[in-house]
């Protein structure tokens, strides 16, 4: 990362003679363009060339032939190994006599920089002195066990700082940018200084070893005679020896050590004054970890903690860990504090009221100060206390405005001992918004609780947890800004198949998914209306779509859709919900996108290509779900087109499918209609689209949607707007104008 930047030249000499040999002349050449990255490699400033030299000097390239850091670096990869003997004194002589090749002609400080294990075959100290006297700054690196003697005599003084060893390349770069900064280079970074500390340099000598006696027979000084003796016995070894000397590095502060990342988050150094912070979940906002999620939407906000004996102390601390990195993630300074905590096992307390805390460091402190409880686990008593008493109204805390949306979030870890399903039921009927977070085999019991799965949040493991910090965020935020089509004004109609093909069992499921389908929306008269159609050979309305306005009422009417159990007919299901479904007397909104979901086993489905033609043509979508095998192509045909069919393999997958399901409904409800499709004026009146609204041209009719008869003979009952009336139509009903001032009847 250090670079010297001046201006200066470089000339690298690589020792390629045998007793280097090639593998160790690929790691010099590694080494090369590693210290290549200390050097800030420019026309302007630092210019590099190469030789090779081993029997003979070989220029590999001279100093003005490569001048960006990448040439240099791809050129030196290309240089081939050459063998020979190592004729060091030879190669600092061709350097005497010919200068440095390409080069600046000493009008910039020039260096070179020898790679050898510095075992010449001859003298190399008058060379390397003329060499030195010329004011070239010599470097000798060790590469392979080297001859530290005959380097510490090739390199400039002091030898110390300027005898390096490549087997450390990051280290040798690191001591070779530490020694030019003293006389080439320009200043040391910014809180960087040269420290030296004790090193050793290694190498490999052949050393005589006695490996003991052996016996030897000696000549006598008598005639024929021989002397046994003992004779010493020696080996040749090569040892490993350490020779301690000092090293001179650059060392600078860790742009880490001030421990710049908040909120648990990591510092990772990037360079000499660089550094980036791995975050935890729910952090990342700005470099630092600070929160990045944002609770934006108002609503008033309580915990409702398991303490009991089942969730266990640690579970409990765990809860606690959880609310304190939630609420530091998604509240700011100066977020309102519309915060409270309640813990529960046989009985309810609220240690922290709703609003009680003013500011992030005292709520802190009191959830710091809850205590495990142990007991039993009695969810159903406890939601039925939060509904009553969880959002008291009281002076103390006037400061919580009573208009905001309230949210009740259920932390807990062990299944109920009492009764659940009612008292959840009327902490819904309260307005109360509840949401379920849990470990995942209390999926169940948390649906059975909120009433809707996107509402339940559940985790695989306790780390997991703290990973739904993001999620739970949206879902608190959804009842303050409802997701998908929620916000969406849609007329929708279930059409489902009650025939015998299907069978009582499958029946049930269809239901059921029809049933778990309205969760995923907002019914009333301004944002979705739902109407429900079984059918088998004939088709019967269960509820219209201005029947109920409320998710309740919808739900316990789909508990009492009957099973017809007769032949299946698709076809006339789709027109008796063209003639008699999607209309204006029986609900439908104009101006508002229309779509009819037909759930089916695939059998009945010959005659709806035709009814699902006309649904199309007047602006209402077909959507078909299909279960089980069928006939693609009659489906398609019914579908009209591939995005509008989902064909499902059996019942048992048709929950996995849903969100599918749902969420191309939604982008449905989101494109533009067509204020006069489908045709909003009765008996045979025609629609007729002005800007932003529409009129009924009636025939022998009158109103806004010629719905009143005219009676012949008789002057004409007045009425509630002319014939050529217009309306305008918003999602919160119609608004009606006139735009001719007298009355006018056409025939």
């Amino acid at each position: 990362v250090m670079q010297c930047s001046a201006s200066f030249d470089v000339l690298f000499l690589l020792d390629s003679s045998y007793s280097i040999g090639k593998g160790s002349f690929e790691r010099s050449k590694h080494f090369t363009s590693k210290l290549c990255d200390a050097l800030d490699i420019h026309p302007d400033r630092v210019r590099v060339g190469v030789i090779q030299f081993s029997s003979i000097p070989h220029l590999e390239f001279p100093l003005d032939s490569y001048l960006t850091k990448q040439e240099v670096k791809e050129r030196i990869k290309r240089i081939v190994f050459r063998g020979g003997s190592t004729e060091t004194g030879r190669a600092l002589k061709y350097i005497l006599h010919k200068g440095f090749p390409g080069g600046r002609n000493s009008s910039v400080p020039e260096v070179l920089i020898i790679i050898s294990d510095g075992k010449s075959q001859g003298s190399t100290v008058v060379p390397a002195m003329q060499v030195k006297e010329r004011h070239i700054t010599v470097f000798a690196v060790g590469i392979k066990f080297p001859r530290w003697e005959e380097l510490h005599v090739l390199a400039s003084e002091p030898t110390e700082q300027h005898v390096l060893f490549a087997g450390d390349a990051d280290d040798a770069a690191n001591g070779l940018y530490s020694t030019l900064t003293g006389s080439v280079c320009s200043a040391t970074a910014p809180g960087c200084k040269v420290e030296s500390h004790p090193c050793e340099r290694r190498t490999l000598e052949t050393v005589k070893e006695l490996a003991g006696n052996y016996v030897c027979w000696k000549g006598s000084k008598q005639p024929n005679a021989v002397q046994a003796s003992l004779c010493p016995f020696y080996r040749w070894k090569r040892v490993l020896i350490k020779h301690p000397s000092r090293c001179f590095r650059t060392v600078c502060p860790d742009p880490c050590d001030s421990q710049p990342c908040q909120n648990g988050g990591t510092c990772v150094p990037e360079g000499l004054d660089r550094y980036h912070c791995f975050c935890p979940v729910g952090y990342g906002g700005d470099i630092h970890c600070a929160p990045k999620l944002s609770l934006e939407c108002g609503v008033a906000l309580l915990f409702l903690m398991d303490s009991s004996a089942g969730v266990t102390l640690e579970g409990f601390l765990r809860y606690k860990a959880f609310l304190k990195r939630f609420l530091q993630a998604v509240m700011g300074q100066d977020s309102p504090m519309n915060v409270g905590v309640a813990q529960y096992d046989n009985d309810v307390r609220i240690p922290i009221e709703v609003g009680q805390h003013k500011d992030a460091f005292s709520l802190m402190k009191s959830i710091d100060a809850l205590n495990f409880s142990g007991g039993g686990t009695l969810t159903g008593k406890a939601l039925q206390y939060i509904a009553q008493h969880g959002f008291r109204s009281t002076p103390v805390f006037a400061d919580v405005q009573d208009g905001l949306p309230r949210v009740v979030v259920l932390l807990t870890d062990s299944r109920s001992q009492d009764p659940v399903a009612e008292a959840a039921k009327y902490v819904r009927d309260k307005d109360l918004f509840l949401i379920g977070v849990g470990s995942s085999f209390m999926r169940a019991e948390l649906i059975k609780v909120t009433g809707n799965p996107k509402q339940t949040i559940v985790y695989s493991d306790p780390q997991d947890l703290f990973n739904r910090i993001p999620e739970l965020q949206r879902r608190i935020c959804s009842v303050d800004n409802p997701e998908g089509c929620q916000a969406q004004p849609l007329d929708l109609a279930f059409a489902v198949d009650a025939s015998s093909g299907v069978g009582l069992e499958n029946f049930l499921q269809l239901r059921g998914f029809v049933r778990s389908s309205c969760l995923h929306f907002s019914i009333n008269r301004d944002v979705t209306q739902i109407a429900l159609v079984v059918y088998g050979s004939g088709a019967h309305t269960v509820f219209a779509l201005d029947t109920h306005t409320s998710n309740s009422a919808v739900l316990q009417a789909i508990d009492q859709v009957p099973f017809l159990g007769d032949l299946a007919s698709a076809g006339s299901a789709l027109l008796h919900i063209y003639g008699d479904v999607m209309t204006v007397q029986k609900g439908a909104r104009p101006g508002v996108n229309k779509v009819v979901v037909v759930l089916t086993n695939g059998g009945g489905m010959e005659d709806a290509a035709a009814p699902a033609q006309q649904l199309r043509r007047n602006g209402i979508l077909v959507f078909v779900v299909v279960i089980g095998d069928a006939q693609r192509d009659t489906l398609l045909r019914v579908a009209g087109s591939p995005n509008y069919l989902v064909h499902i393999s059996s019942y048992e997958e048709l929950q996995y499918y849903q969100d599918l399901i749902m969420e191309r409904i939604c982008e449905e409800a989101k494109s533009p209609v067509n204020l006069c499709k489908p045709n909003p004026c009765m008996n045979q009146g025609v629609c007729i689209l002005g800007p932003g609204s529409y009129r009924c041209e009636c025939h022998g009719w009158e109103g806004p949607h010629c719905e009143s008869r005219v009676l012949r003979g008789d002057s004409p009952r007045s009425p509630s707007l002319p014939p050529h009336s217009h309306v305008r139509w918003s999602p919160r009903g119609l608004q009606h104008f006139s735009r001719v001032p007298q009355h006018t009847k056409r025939h």
